[in-house]
């Protein structure tokens, strides 16, 4: 029997539609976890407040 793991398949082939497809659905995914990075970023530098600049060198 094949198996994936033996590397004798074929696989799937996907065509040129669904390559763009998954290329901007890859890059959709990254833009918002890039999102959420800079959200949690802005977030937590506010939550620090000016406290952050009066601390010592």
């Amino acid at each position: 029997m094949n198996s994936p793991a033996e590397g004798k398949g074929d696989g799937i082939r996907l065509t040129e539609e669904e390559k763009a497809r998954q290329a901007k659905r890859n890059r959709a995914i990254a833009l918002a976890i890039a999102g959420l990075c800079l959200l949690f970023y802005v977030i937590t530098v506010f939550k620090m407040g000016s406290a952050i600049l009066n601390r010592p060198l």
